[in-house]
């Protein structure tokens, strides 16, 4: 019987093989190679070895899939609107993460949206972006994201130029090949022919389509189809040398600057949060992000249901790694409500699921005009966050607006706000609430502290035996109603968290009543401070006879604590 590490190479050939695996004193079984000679193939139990020329396979110079996300380079997908730049970029991350919708006269995407591309072995960032158009009017929308997607070109390490090819080399591909020159002299786009399949049956339409690409001056074009993975072969090709060339001038610089020094520095133990910011249209939840991130990250502006895609972000906050998703303008979906608008609701829904911590972003001005905190809309999110067991926290923005002549609205407001929340969620009791304003970049720190706490007092446990301690003062202090038909609950643990949840043993066929359940949690959260989470009770019935054999094991554990504290030797130890 061979080792593990040989019975993996058995069934591929051509398997790389890197000398410092092969261990010594194999004799015949492995013919030792030279350096730098890999493995070619396997006959009659015995490994020949060949060199790289003789191979023709080229070595690996980095392995992508051990390499942290922080660390891999940035590929940008960039084109005019509607050639299948988000059709790609879900391609490549292997899910279906950005919003494909076949609107010719609208833009769907208008943020950027990053992910983590799986091709083959090739890991790498890559960026989906919003279509350029170069007739766009100053200060419009279509200005404001070709202005986003040249700060972030200039971040990127490479480019890949889509193109229709159904509708051959259009003019506006021409200005946008010009748009890269002038803004990304520095990055030589793959130009890519996307939505190849319509020509499987007419290779010499394709040709010409090609003919008609390398007018752009970026080389030869790759043929594929997003919708249906023809041609990422190729792509893997044109890409990989690329990337790692890119990948090992950056090592030689990083071995350079290190000088040989070492990183001691401690890996970070606190676990990731995922926040979720979630609203009403036009209330400020993109310009809370880019006030978190503390960058221009996603496109912000006065139009109501400016966000459509749900742009996912990251950042360290006091040594943890926070996972933020903005997510479009809230809305309740109707039959009549079609296209990317629909699309946006359902992606929306799906992040508040994924959700650790919710924020709910308020409008401070609509809540003084109407006097109101909380409208239909802003209700049912908070009671789904509440319902599917995910911290909330209330923000209400825009407190710069109430100032000047209408500064008498501010303490009304800061007033009013938590009572209502109280009196319209009252399955969750004293939920934060937090004032800001995001254009001013103020309450940055208060919001962040205030997720923090929630999240951890969402995954807080608590041990058993304090839990059957705080039960026996709890059960004392509550006035049943009948003390002979009571159910008795003989003991309390929880069973998990994230949110807290807790099941109480209860003796015989008699369960506790709504009444009584909220009476336990009411206890549960001021007794151990997990206000403004929610937290679930569940109930289990115990029999006569489990009920004897649980009290036999408390009084034998009983039994066996005052021996030991009986005994000065154990106690003076």
């Amino acid at each position: 019987m061979y080792p593990p590490w040989i019975r993996s190479v058995m069934p591929r050939v051509f398997r790389r093989v890197p000398l410092a695996s092969v261990p010594p004193g194999w004799g015949s079984i492995l013919s030792p190679p030279r350096e730098g000679w890999i493995l070619k193939d396997l006959v009659r139990g015995r490994f020949r070895f060949c060199s790289v020329a003789e191979s023709g396979v080229e070595p690996v110079m980095v392995d992508f899939t051990k390499l942290e996300i922080s660390d891999l380079p940035s590929v940008i997908l960039v084109g005019r609107p509607n050639v299948g730049k988000s059709a790609l970029f879900n391609r490549l991350i292997r899910r279906r993460e950005a919003l494909v919708f076949n609107t010719p006269d609208d833009h769907v995407t208008r943020d950027i949206r990053e992910g983590v591309a799986k091709l083959s072995d090739l890991r790498f960032k890559v960026l989906d972006s919003a279509g350029l158009e170069m007739a766009a009017t100053s200060g419009s929308i279509l200005d404001r994201t070709a202005a986003m997607i040249a700060k972030v070109l200039n971040r990127s390490q490479f480019a890949i130029f889509l193109i229709d090819a159904r509708v051959g080399l259009h003019p506006m591909d021409m200005e946008v090949g010009r748009w890269l020159r002038k803004y990304a002299p520095q990055i030589k786009p793959i130009v890519v022919m996307n939505k190849s399949e319509a020509f499987n049956d007419d290779s010499s339409s394709l040709v010409a389509v090609a003919t008609e690409a390398r007018k752009l001056g970026f080389g030869e074009p790759i043929a594929i189809s997003a919708e249906t993975g023809l041609g990422m072969a190729e792509l893997y090709k044109s890409l990989r040398p690329l990337l790692e060339t890119h990948m090992s001038q950056e090592k030689k610089g990083t071995d350079c600057d290190t000088d040989g020094s070492i990183n001691n520095e401690p890996e970070n133990s606190k676990l990731p949060l995922q926040l979720a910011i979630v609203g009403r249209p036009n209330v400020g939840k993109s310009t809370l992000l880019n006030t978190l991130l503390q960058e221009d990250r996603v496109l912000v502006g006065p139009e109501a249901g400016l966000t459509r895609d749900s742009v996912r972000a990251q950042f360290q906050f006091q040594g943890r790694m926070v996972y933020l998703v903005d997510t479009a303008g809230w809305l309740q979906r109707t039959r009549k409500e079609k296209g990317p608008a629909s699309l946006s609701i359902v992606q929306s829904r799906k992040n508040l699921m994924r959700a650790h911590v919710v924020a709910l972003v308020l409008d401070a001005e609509e809540i003084a005009n109407e006097r109101r905190s909380m409208k239909h809309a802003e209700v049912v999110i908070a009671r789904e966050a509440v319902e599917e067991g995910r911290g909330l926290v209330i923000i209400v923005n825009k407190m710069d607006l109430l100032r000047g002549d209408r500064a008498y609205l501010y303490e009304k407001v800061m007033k009013v706000v938590p009572e209502e929340i109280e009196s319209v969620i009252p399955q969750v009791k004293s939920i934060p609430v937090v004032f800001i304003s995001a254009l001013e970049g103020k309450g940055r720190i208060d919001v962040m502290n205030q997720v923090i706490d929630t999240y951890e007092k969402w995954c807080s446990r608590l041990p058993t035996a304090r839990l059957n301690r705080w039960l026996c003062k709890v059960m004392s202090r509550h006035s049943w109603k009948d003390q002979a038909s009571s159910p008795k609950v003989k003991y309390f643990t929880q069973v998990k968290a994230r949110p807290p949840t807790f099941i109480a043993f209860v003796s015989g066929k008699t369960q506790l009543s709504d009444t009584d359940l909220r009476f336990l949690t009411k206890s549960l959260k001021e007794d151990f401070d997990l206000a403004g989470i929610p937290i679930r009770i569940m109930q289990r019935s115990v029999s006569k006879k489990d009920d004897y054999n649980s009290s036999s094991s408390v009084q034998t554990s009983s039994r066996t604590v005052r021996k030991l504290l009986s005994d000065k030797r154990t106690v003076d130890a």
